[in-house]
């Protein structure tokens, strides 16, 4: 199938397409305020033919880009925020760009190129074979913090699709139509009274004992929560001197299942026992909440035609090189090398994944903001290897297989492949109302209530 249009496009754009990944991947911004990403890719769209909106959704980093006129309408979902402390070179070594700084140790600099690709493939497919159908490229901020999605569904971006394709930067090739969580993030600030901890503590009000007592309320509560919910959170303000009463305090909290009204109902009853711990230490209470997604919702016909895409589409081999180079990341991590080498049956001298992997249908607890496109409507997902098999997840060495040839050939693949699968949908209206059926039968009609309150700010803006 690399002699089809798509592919060819792809593959003579390919250099312009590498240098944007390496752009946004040696300028990593963090949640919303990814502006040379968006402005990079704003720029290569609009050259390439496409009407571009910024700011799609009334929110300023996110892009509306399209191409084509009528039915059907595909969306290709893209992403290029980058997480924090993951700012990496490309080594097989820990070596930060900037100290704690920001990094692509998720792969959303390929993302991004990847789903760019996508799109040019299927504008020069379309326009030589004179296909009718409107290809919309969305770039996504903030998934990482799991609202970039959500915030842009609140501005009514999304509802003009027909059907959405995503795909991920991975380990192993694979289309997916599996399941996981929502999601809901809320801080809570306390403020008590500073004293001496030892002189006078009794006019102290701790704003730390607050949070420690919130916390330890929550460890009792994890017995009487449904079994597929995750709770977990971090202290981002402890105080300053252990010599001093903490005058304020602060912790920030994720609370995840897999259905969204559960994650509503666990969030009630996290917000009752900050309330509490108010109560027990005589502290002031500010909650902020962060807004959240919708849990994924895979579609097996998506899934399928994406897996036998990922199958006609050439996979580009491993160079010696890159292969030494994956050795040497997968023997700094050989729990999880091993692990990966068990669950996906491959010999013990495996590197970097090759071939195609089964769909999978799983139940997995990680949560991504896709969720929130795949409940407006049906959304294929998928990845292609571009880390070392035993690289972890928002690890370092994820950012360095991100900035190399690793990363890159697992991009081309991964556009080529979702390229693949949209002409297809575009082509076989049975599918896509395949698409549908599957989509209405798992939603059983229930209609989109986005999580994210409309009073909530758009985060840094």
């Amino acid at each position: 199938m690399d002699r089809e249009i798509f592919a060819r496009e792809i593959s003579s754009k390919r250099k312009r397409l590498e240098t944007l990944a390496q752009q946004i991947w040696e300028n990593p911004e963090e949640p919303f305020q990814e502006t040379i990403a968006a402005r990079l890719v704003a720029e290569l769209l609009e050259q390439e033919g496409f009407q571009v909106e910024r700011g799609a959704g009334g929110v300023p980093t996110a892009l509306r880009a399209v191409w084509g006129h009528g039915s059907p309408v595909i969306g290709l979902l893209g992403e290029y925020d980058s997480l924090p402390q993951m700012s990496q070179k490309a080594t097989d070594h820990k070596e930060p760009m900037v100290e704690n700084g920001y990094g692509h140790g998720c792969g959303h600099n390929l993302l991004a190129a990847a789903t760019v690709g996508a799109a040019l493939g299927m504008k020069a497919e379309m326009e030589e074979r004179k296909l009718s159908g409107t290809v919309v490229f969305y770039g996504c901020p903030a998934e990482e913090v799991l609202t970039g999605k959500p915030f842009m569904a609140r501005g009514g971006c999304f509802r003009d699709l027909e059907l959405a394709l995503a795909w991920h930067p991975g380990r192993v090739n694979r289309a997916s139509a599996s399941r996981s969580c929502g999601c809901s993030g809320i801080r809570f600030h306390y403020k008590g009274v500073s004293a001496h901890a030892a002189f006078d503590p009794w006019n102290g009000r701790s704003a730390l004992d607050a949070v420690s007592l919130l916390n330890t309320g929550i460890e009792y509560m994890r017995e009487h929560v449904q079994p597929d919910v995750r709770i977990h959170y971090v202290i981002t303000d402890g105080g300053a001197a252990p010599n001093v009463v903490p005058e304020t305090a602060s912790v920030w909290y994720f609370v995840r299942a897999l259905k969204r009204e559960t994650v509503d109902q666990v969030c009630e009853r996290l917000v009752r026992a900050a309330k509490g711990a108010a109560m027990m230490t005589d502290t002031e209470l500010q909650t902020e909440y962060q807004g959240g997604c919708y849990p994924m919702l895979g579609n097996h016909v998506l899934a399928e035609t994406l897996d036998l895409a990922m199958r006609s589409v050439e996979q580009e081999p491993w160079t010696q090189e890159e292969t030494e180079f994956a050795k040497k990341l997968n023997r700094l991590s050989e729990r999880q090398w091993n692990q990966a080498l068990r669950d996906n049956g491959l010999p013990g001298d495996t590197e970097l994944y090759t071939g195609v992997a089964p769909v999978t249908a799983e139940t997995t607890f990680d949560s991504t903001d896709v969720g929130d496109v795949a409940h407006l409507v049906p959304t294929g997902f998928f990845t292609t290897a571009t880390s070392a098999l035993g690289a972890p997840g928002h690890s370092w060495q994820v950012t360095a297989c991100s900035g190399s040839s690793i990363g890159r050939k697992g991009m081309i693949y991964g556009a080529k492949v979702m390229a693949a699968a949209g002409i297809r949908l575009m082509e076989d209206r049975e599918l896509r109302e395949k698409a549908w059926e599957e989509f209405r039968r798992e939603t059983e009609g229930a209609s989109y209530h986005c999580p994210v309150p409309e009073e909530l700010p758009i985060p840094n803006h």
